[in-house]
């Protein structure tokens, strides 16, 4: 699946797509779907 990560610190220029394994649930927990994420200027910053 793809997905978006920081892969360093910087500004929104550190955001990068990137392809990962299919999230799967442990016990007690549960996936799922989101279509549209929220991300603000903190999330950049972390």
């Amino acid at each position: 699946m793809r997905a978006v990560q920081i892969t360093r610190v910087g500004g929104p220029e550190v955001l990068g797509v990137v392809d990962v394994p299919e999230p799967e649930a442990g016990p007690g927990q549960e996936v799922y779907d989101v279509s549209i994420p929220g991300v603000d200027y903190a999330d950049t910053h972390r």
